[in-house]
């Protein structure tokens, strides 16, 4: 038999094929992006056109659920922008502070000094750490029922100024006597971290000497109920203004434990 020929009994096979196959493309269009849309859609309240158009992807959303609404809108970690003139101003002795810093004295001491335990100590603590959380208050990445408030009724000159002033104070005077033994284990977080956990040092970016983002705070002489309540509120993700989730990844590590003894060991160590 001819080549001619073998291919004049396969001609027939060959558009059957054809037909089959695009039938079978053709009922899959239909079915997946008008059958099965206009069908779900009707269970979820969506009519048909909306559907269709979901299913094919020019309007957002699934045929078969509504699009949930929410009011929602994003919001940066910080609006802080650092700049040269920020900077060399914050290093500068501010005497207007000492008038702004009245409205803080009930909760952080005249000088400085929270009396209260719960609240965080602002002497000698760096002007950019203040003026961040200040500015984080305002602008509301960082809430806190009073705190909030105060800040908001701030304006940039001013926090610049109550900055300057308590990180002009001195630090609280630490009693030796009443410090406790540090555990090994919690030293080794402090210098060295858990690299098994991803777990940087602690000192990497809160030591005296550490080179970490410029608006990170000192712990050492800080109260240590204080920190362990920051610890755990950016552990459980309470606390968010912390930039590129730096101390949310860190926190979510530790234990509890830990927590407790990080906190007293930057409150009570003195060489720290």
């Amino acid at each position: 038999m001819k080549p001619a020929e073998y291919r004049e009994i396969d001609r027939p096979w060959r558009i059957w094929a054809s037909i089959a196959i695009v039938s079978i493309l053709a009922f899959s269009v239909v079915f997946g992006f008008l059958i099965l849309p206009v069908v779900q859609g009707r269970g979820a309240g969506i009519d048909a056109f909306t559907a269709i158009c979901r299913a094919v992807g020019i309007l957002p959303g699934s045929p078969a659920v509504r699009q949930p609404a929410s009011e929602a809108k994003a919001q940066p970690t910080t609006q802080v922008a650092w700049s040269t003139d920020l900077l060399r101003t914050l290093g500068q002795t501010r005497p207007a502070g000492a008038e702004v810093a009245q409205a803080c004295v009930a909760c952080h001491g005249e000088r400085g000094i929270a009396a209260d335990p719960q609240n965080p100590n602002l002497a000698g603590q760096s002007a950019v750490a203040i003026y961040k959380q200040l500015h984080d208050y305002k602008s509301g990445s960082r809430v806190h029922d009073i705190m909030t408030g105060i800040a908001q009724g701030l304006d940039d000159r001013q926090i610049v100024d109550v900055a300057a002033h308590f990180a002009a104070s001195a630090k609280r005077a630490l009693d030796p006597t009443t410090a406790e033994v540090i555990d090994p284990d919690i030293v080794q977080l402090v210098e060295r971290g858990d690299p098994s956990r991803g777990l940087p040092a602690c000192n990497s970016c809160h030591g005296a000497t550490a080179g970490g983002p410029i608006e990170t705070p000192t712990l050492s002489h800080q109260n240590r109920e204080y920190l362990a309540r920051q610890l755990r509120a950016f552990k459980t993700g309470d606390r968010r203004n912390d930039i590129y989730t730096r101390m949310r990844s860190v926190a979510s590590k530790l234990t509890d434990r830990e927590i407790d003894k990080l906190a007293n060991f930057y409150a009570t160590t003195l060489s720290y």
